[in-house]
C-alpha cells in the first residue's frame, strides 16, 4: 500500500541544516573565501575574508569606526586586538605602530589563519595571531582595541572582557565599539560598575566607542 504524501514527509523528514557562527572554534560552513577591502585613512588593502568569519562580505561598519575615531595606538609595547577575525583592526594596528607587537586573538581557527595570510600580504610582520591561551600570562598590554563578539551572549561577553580589561598596563586604555542597539549603553554601566572609568568618545552611525580605562585608586 503506498504512503500518502502527507505521511511519507512525515517519515523521511529533512535533516537539520547545521548552522556555524563567527565565534565558533572550527566553522562547519563551507569554506568560500573572497576579497574584502579595508579602506582608512591613507590605508588602502585588499585582504581575504571567508565564510565562517566576522565580516566574511566586507569589513564590518563597526570596525571601520573603531578605526577612523579611535586614538592612535602607542608606537611600541604589547597591543591587542581581542576578536581579530581575518585581521583588519590587528593590520591597522600593526601599520600605524611598526615597532610595536600586536597580538590578534580569535578562538576561530579559520580567522586565524586568515588574519597570518593578511598580515604577510600586508607587510606587517609585528603582528602574532593566536587562540587566547597562547598569550602568555605575562604579557600586559599598552592598549586593547575591539570589536567584541556581542552575540555570543551577555555573560559570555562579561567573561571575556573581564578575563583581558585587566591585563592593561597602568595608564592603558581599551576601545571597544558596539552597536547602540546591541547594548553599548549597558554595557558602560555594567564595566563602570565593575570599577573601570568608562568614557564614551563618539556616537556615530549608530554604534558608541567607547574608552575604558581602571579607575584611580
Amino acid at each position: 500500500m503506498s504512503i500518502p504524501k502527507k505521511r511519507r514527509l512525515l517519515a523521511t523528514p529533512e535533516p537539520a541544516v547545521q548552522q556555524s557562527h563567527y565565534f565558533d572554534p572550527a566553522p562547519t560552513v563551507e569554506s568560500k573565501p573572497r576579497k574584502v577591502h579595508l579602506h582608512v585613512g591613507e590605508l588602502a588593502l585588499e585582504l581575504q575574508a571567508d565564510r565562517g568569519v566576522f565580516g566574511s562580505r566586507g569589513v564590518d561598519l563597526g570596525t571601520l569606526v573603531l578605526l577612523k575615531e579611535a586614538p592612535a595606538p602607542p608606537p611600541q609595547g604589547d597591543l591587542l586586538d581581542l576578536g581579530s577575525g581575518y585581521g583588519p583592526i590587528a593590520i591597522f594596528l600593526a601599520r600605524q605602530a611598526p615597532e610595536a607587537r600586536v597580538w590578534a586573538i580569535d578562538i576561530n581557527q579559520r580567522a586565524l589563519e586568515l588574519t597570518r595570510l593578511n598580515s604577510a600580504a600586508a607587510g606587517t610582520p609585528n603582528i602574532t595571531a593566536c587562540s587566547p591561551d597562547e598569550v602568555p600570562a605575562d604579557v600586559r598590554f599598552e592598549s586593547i582595541y575591539s570589536n567584541p563578539p556581542v552575540r555570543v551572549g551577555k555573560a559570555a561577553l562579561h567573561e571575556l572582557l573581564l578575563s583581558w580589561v585587566p591585563r592593561l598596563k597602568p595608564g592603558g586604555r581599551a576601545y571597544l565599539v558596539v552597536q547602540r542597539n546591541l547594548g553599548a549603553d549597558s554595557l558602560a554601566t555594567w564595566l563602570a560598575a565593575e570599577g573601570y572609568k568608562v568614557n564614551r568618545l563618539k556616537s556615530k552611525k549608530g554604534y558608541r566607542v567607547l574608552e575604558v580605562a581602571a579607575a584611580t585608586p
